[in-house]
């Protein structure tokens, strides 16, 4: 990590990234215990020791799918997408509607991708993201504060993409940080979970603290990509409060980890797979089906 003139603190991330490396930081991972977020060793070892189903999308592209009977004491159903850092390809971008609402899966085909989660947060009425998003260096949307309020944690950090390379920047609790990113493709969003394998504090605050639909980004020790939803809201999936989420972030080697939009928001959408390519179960269906999307401002999507 390193700090600019500006305040902005970046984390860098190196090395590269398998499977039988990433089951031997679960593993280590799961000897510790974080008392503070009422989680139990178990969990870690439960997690560790889950059969993910995975299918290689393409090309250094994996798709990992699990569901917990018993993961935090309640079931729980994750999808994860995992692809390097800053290799030639996959490309990893992000994508705005402007001020429209679409749904992930009408992103993915707009731009013939391979996979889409939802991104950042968004005005469900009026359209348009609330938090700055920009996108081969147009600004799609400026950040939405409100006057005489701090700074909403989903407003404090961001996703940047450069030169095919994502990373996690947190600028802080002072209106217009963003303004001096100069990357081409810019996320503001959060809260940040983990900065350089450190937790990073979280505000208690009932968004944080109970369990959601999740869709959640980090870049690995060893400088992979993580694409992660985790669905809720449902008797066969709880969803996650943030501290959980960022335990499972860790347990899957991530070193800086960044949570996006969630709630009926969450959506992954995966090429070619059935039920119109989404892989997770929106909650909106309030059903534990694959349809139902909630149209969305904003996506991060690999090619």
């Amino acid at each position: 990590m390193f700090v600019t003139k500006s305040g902005i603190m970046y984390v860098n991330q190196h090395v590269s990234f398998t499977f039988a490396a990433m089951r031997t930081i679960c593993f280590l991972l799961c000897l510790a215990v974080f008392p503070a977020f009422a989680q139990s060793s178990s969990d870690s070892l439960r997690f560790v020791r889950q059969n993910w189903k995975q299918t290689k999308l393409k090309k250094r592209v994996f798709w990992r799918e699990a569901h917990f009977d018993t993961l935090f004491q309640a079931p729980q159903n994750l999808n994860v997408l995992i692809f390097p850092n800053g290799k030639r390809k996959p490309s990893i971008h992000l994508g705005s509607a402007g001020q429209a609402l679409k749904a992930t899966s009408w992103f993915g085909n707009r731009d013939q991708a391979l996979a889409a989660v939802n991104g950042t947060f968004f005005d469900v009425k009026n359209g348009g993201s609330v938090d700055m998003i920009s996108v081969g260096g147009q600004l799609m949307d400026s950040t939405r504060y409100t006057s005489g309020k701090p700074l909403a944690e989903h407003q404090q950090a961001a996703v940047l993409i450069e030169k095919n390379t994502l990373s996690v920047v947190f600028g802080g609790n002072h209106a217009g940080w963003e303004r001096a990113l100069t990357a081409p493709d810019v996320m503001v969003t959060g809260p940040l979970l983990l900065q350089e394998g450190r937790r990073h504090t979280l505000l208690k605050n009932a968004f944080n603290d109970n369990r959601h639909p999740r869709t959640c980004a980090c870049v690995t020790t060893d400088n992979n990509v993580i694409l992660l939803t985790a669905d809720g809201r449902n008797a066969k999936a709880a969803g996650l409060n943030l501290h959980e989420l960022a335990s499972v972030m860790k347990w899957l080697g991530c070193r800086d980890a960044i949570n996006f939009d969630g709630g009926g928001s969450t959506t992954m959408w995966i090429r070619g797979q059935p039920e119109n390519s989404v892989v997770n179960y929106p909650s909106d269906s309030k059903q534990w089906i694959h349809t139902g999307e909630r149209p969305v401002s904003n996506v991060v999507y690999v090619k």
